[in-house]
């Protein structure tokens, strides 16, 4: 049998007949097609068959090396000459890489292998002479669905939306527009050169933005100046921000009005599950004509015709399938820096999510939201530069490639890392600090962040109220059953309502096995400790030291416990310490950098000590009074102070929690308003009781009364 024996994966034989040349087999094949890559590459022309024939040429030389070092039947000269032919066929493909990185990854075990592939390969060994054996035709099953794709769900409303507008049509007139063909910098590696210009610090990193056309959003609320000029920039045709506003600046409003004023609906906005139903509140308050409607689970609760879906990361994989189909002009990404590792299940389903809308639509709004953009180091930047459309895997795309082209630089010249680091920031890279816009800023704030509690401690704490709510309501009918005078009060009797809410903050005979008012109150902060960690945690990484307060100390203990898991310091400040560890622990979170929290008893550290290092602090737990509040802010908010403080409020969304904060407010409101500023309000804790007692007793009337009706 001729020198022709099966080669490898048993493919191809060599035709008999004529001794072996230089210029004969597969080597002098490699070494012209490899030269016709090299030569394309050369001259920015990596078109889709340059890649396919690089992919080939690789291969090939693959087989072919592995066929050369089993060969025993040729001399180790022959060996040795042939060997040092494919280096250098392997250093050609290896400098041409280097012009196009993204080819490397046709290389990979992993990399797949398309029909022209296959095809060209053949071609390639009958051109070296070789017997290659015809595929047999495949039959291609339909492939079965990975498990991402069983978890994808449509719902119900969703489907309706879909048949009232059955004639949604893509608008592929973007892709088109935004095609820029590398010119000067054909065959450069930009990316790292972006990512290393933002290395050298300098100024503030801030796009310019235009004077605000407003001052008001569309539900009447005012807008601070910085917030307007980035919705300016959004009524004037800007369509892709990375806002990196520090923590407390309005990052959520601005997002909002932007939206309404690109037109950008229906409205993706994908958060993180601890301020979904904030962002659903946010999004009444300042766009209130655009509906919006939260994502819960499968989404079948939702309203699939709202203008804002509002979906949590933890969930988005079950609903990227009809979200793509949606149709929509804008997407928002809170907290982006959650997607900085592109490889992770939750980046794949932004990024994929944001390549179908820019591909189906034309000038669509993306904006990624983050106080902490960089996390670990500056390659953080990328998969937040994609999911913008500012860069590809491999380069920069679109917009940004067109005005690296028009500098006229390269990156060996001077000046090009300044240059291509402003055209990066005028792509729509937006932050400001407090400090810079203190001015515009209140002195001291609150804001609330509802988290919702669906777990089993949440259907405890539902159960509780309601078998509270029923203990109150058959109070109300023992006593109008017993009433012989006075007549019957037609619908709801506000008197006795009342009457009952104080006969139950007086009672003191209720069974252990009962919840009362404060009971159901330290339900709720125990369920609410762990995402409140949570959010200081995010907090302490974004915008340095956070102050956390708790009423209870299970609270503080699961807070704490929670911190350490996520690899957070912490100080620790409780009623039960000794003096002398009580300031270890406060000179602990002063003067050392790597404390980032102090968890505080709200008792034990509400009142004379002074926690000034930091900014922002987070109320785990309701006060009962609005003086109890103030003097928890008052650690932090005193004389010295230079930056404003927030004060970030954890709500239990859909329990008693809602009401009692808005029961708080109401009366520092009111006092503010009576009396302009100059005293403070005491308010009685036990109003606060009675109230939320009241909105408990109210509530079971008036469910029972419309079954009634109905």
């Amino acid at each position: 049998m001729a020198r022709g024996a099966q080669r490898q994966n048993g493919a191809r034989t060599r035709t008999r007949g004529r001794p072996r040349q230089d210029n004969d087999g597969i080597i002098p094949v490699l070494a012209r097609t490899v030269r016709e890559v090299e030569s394309e590459v050369q001259r920015g022309r990596v078109l889709p068959s340059i890649r396919t024939k690089f992919q080939v040429v690789g291969l090939l030389m693959r087989e072919e090396r592995a066929r050369v070092k089993a060969d025993e039947a040729q001399s180790v000269t022959r060996r040795a000459e042939e060997l040092k032919r494919l280096d250098g066929i392997a250093t050609i493909l290896a400098t041409t890489a280097a012009r196009d990185t993204s080819l490397l990854g046709l290389l990979a075990d992993d990399a797949a292998i398309s029909d022209h592939a296959r095809s060209l390969r053949r071609e390639l060994l009958r051109a070296a002479g070789m017997q290659v054996p015809e595929e047999p035709a495949r039959t291609r099953e339909p492939a079965e669905p990975t498990a991402a794709e069983q978890r994808q769900v449509v719902p119900r409303s969703v489907v309706s939306r879909r048949l009232a507008n059955p004639f949604l049509e893509p608008d592929y007139s973007a892709a088109a527009k935004l095609a820029v063909k590398p010119r000067r910098l054909a065959g450069w590696e930009l990316i790292d050169p972006l990512l290393k210009s933002f290395e050298g610090g300098g100024e503030l990193s801030c796009k310019d933005l235009p004077e605000p056309v407003t001052t008001r959003g569309a539900g009447g609320l005012e807008l601070m100046p910085h917030q307007g000029r980035l919705v300016a920039a959004a009524a004037a045709g800007h369509r892709t921000f990375l806002l990196a506003d520090e923590p407390g600046l309005g990052k959520t409003a601005q997002a909002l009005l932007a939206a309404q004023a690109a037109g950008a609906y229906p409205l993706l906005v994908v958060v993180p599950n601890v301020v979904k139903m904030n962002w659903a509140r946010e999004a009444t308050l300042w766009t209130p004509r655009h509906p919006a409607t939260v994502v819960h689970g499968d989404g079948e609760t939702i309203d699939g015709f709202a203008d804002i879906i509002i979906v949590n990361y933890e969930v988005l994989d079950r609903h990227v399938g009809w979200l793509g189909e949606l149709g929509l002009r804008g997407m928002v990404v809170d907290e982006a820096h959650y997607i900085k590792n592109p490889k992770s299940q939750r980046s794949r389903n932004v990024l994929q999510l944001s390549e179908r809308i820019r591909t189906r639509t034309a000038n669509p709004l993306l904006m990624a939201l983050t106080g902490t953009p960089l996390v670990n180091d500056i390659e953080d930047f990328t998969a937040i530069w994609q999911f913008l459309g500012w860069v590809d895997e491999t380069k920069p795309v679109g917009e940004l490639m067109a005005a690296l082209e028009e500098l006229g630089l390269t990156p060996a010249d001077r000046g090009f890392s300044a240059a291509a680091r402003a055209a990066v920031i005028d792509r729509g890279i937006v932050r400001r600090r407090k400090v810079d816009v203190a001015t515009d800023l209140p002195s001291r704030r609150v804001s609330d962040v509802p988290v919702e509690i669906d777990d089993e401690a949440g259907r405890s704490i539902r159960a509780a109220e309601q078998s509270l709510a029923g203990r109150l309501l058959a109070r109300y009918e023992r006593v109008l059953q017993a009433r012989t005078a006075g007549g019957v009060v037609e619908g709801v009797d506000h008197v006795l309502v009342r009457q009952v809410a104080a006969w139950e903050r007086a009672n003191k005979t209720t069974k252990k096995s009962e919840d009362n008012v404060f009971t159901m109150m330290r339900r709720i902060g125990q369920a609410k400790a762990s995402p409140a960690a949570d959010y200081a945690a995010q907090l302490a990484r974004s915008a340095g030291k956070v102050v956390f307060f708790a009423k209870h100390i299970d609270v503080m203990d699961t807070a704490e416990a929670t911190l350490a898991k996520r690899g957070i310091r912490y100080a620790s400040i409780r009623g039960d310490q000794t003096a002398s560890v009580r300031q270890k622990h406060i000179d602990a979170f002063t003067n050392d950098p790597d404390v980032a929290v102090v968890v505080c008893s709200l008792t034990a550290a509400g009142v004379g000590i002074n926690l000034q290092v930091a900014s922002n602090l987070v109320l785990a737990e309701l006060s009962w009074t609005h003086a109890e509040q103030t003097q928890a802010i008052d650690r932090v908010h005193r004389i010295g102070q230079d930056e404003p403080v927030t004060a970030w409020r954890i709500i239990a969304a859909q329990t008693l929690d809602t009401r009692i904060a808005e029961l708080i407010d109401n009366k520092a409101g009111l006092a503010a308003r009576a009396l302009d500023g100059a005293d403070q309000e005491i308010s009685d804790s036990s109003d606060v009781h009675i109230e939320a007692l009241v909105t408990l007793l109210e509530g079971a009337l008036e469910e029972r009364i419309s079954r009634q009706a109905s």
